[in-house]
């Protein structure tokens, strides 16, 4: 029976939902124990092995040589967005008490996206979709409170980052969709990889910093990376092929509530109520962003 590319598009994009939600449980996990540099050393030197015993076979690696000087090009421009968007987000991620708030940070990625196509794009806006910016803004807005305005400041520590991060990534999902079609899922996220590794084995080499790691770190980075950079990244790029970059999101802006089940078996961590509360807020709000936004 022949599977209809929506439906393809659907389960990839669920399959990078539930796969991202492991990321941000083993790379909290592994960054609790290593500094950025040893992580991004093993995590996306891991990453490049996991992409290359599935390019090899499948014959993916070899379309790199079909490429032309502008597909190049593009490349090189999405490796250094997602090397910027990578640092910020696991710097996020290691700041962060919790993963889950970050997690549901990420909604505002789609939010980003709209902003830019009508900002770059002249996209037309609505106010269904200006509700839904301003529902997706309320909710994390809430999600990232800290609980009090003294102290540790009024957002929770890693917003920042995550916001900034989320920027960095809507510009990267809008250059990948317009070029998905020439440039395989597998050869993107190895791009990805490849850019990570080689800006951390740099960093690792000039300041120094010792490769030796526990093999409980080794572990949490071994699975991390299978279902980070190269199953999540593969799982995205892939939905991409089959159904828009919106509908995609929507159905990774419910990633959070994978991430508060996984962070509370492995860390024993749950988010306050009024924090899952946002989080819920921020998934309606991208629901009502991008129907809108296929609406228009």
């Amino acid at each position: 029976m022949k599977i209809a590319d929506k439906t393809k598009g659907y389960g990839f994009a669920f399959l990078a939902t539930v796969s991202m939600a492991n990321v941000y449980v083993f790379s909290k996990a592994a960054l609790n124990e290593l500094n950025l540099y040893q992580f991004g050393f093993y995590w996306f030197g891991l990453a490049i092995v996991w992409n290359t015993i599935y390019g090899i076979p499948a014959g993916k690696i070899k379309v790199a040589r079909e490429l032309k000087a502008k597909q190049y090009k593009i490349l090189g421009i999405l490796g250094l967005l997602e090397l910027v968007a990578t640092i910020l987000f696991f710097i996020s991620i290691k700041t962060a008490e919790d993963p889950a708030i970050m997690s549901f940070l990420q909604n505002l990625v789609p939010l980003f996206v709209i902003l830019l196509g009508i900002s770059i794009l002249k996209e037309k806006f609505t106010l269904l979709q200006f509700t839904g910016m301003a529902v997706t803004f309320a909710g994390a807005v809430i999600t990232s409170f800290s609980g009090s305005v003294k102290g540790t400041g009024f957002f929770v520590p890693g917003t920042g980052y995550m916001i900034a991060s989320a920027i960095f990534q809507a510009i990267a999902l809008i250059i990948s969709r317009m070029h998905i079609k020439k440039l395989d899922p597998g050869l993107l996220s190895l791009n990805r990889s490849l850019f990570l590794f080689i800006f951390a084995t740099i960093l690792m080499l000039s300041l120094g910093e010792s490769f030796e790691i526990s093999r409980k770190a080794l572990f949490n980075v071994a699975i991390g990376s299978l279902v980070g950079p190269f199953l999540t990244a593969m799982s995205n790029y892939t939905a991409l092929k089959y159904i828009e970059a919106s509908k995609s999101s929507i159905v990774q802006s419910s990633k959070g509530l994978f991430v508060i089940i996984g962070a509370w078996m492995y860390f024993s961590t749950i988010p306050q109520a009024f924090q899952i509360a946002g989080g819920l807020i921020t998934i309606a709000g991208v629901i009502i962003l991008i129907s809108a936004r296929d609406a228009v």
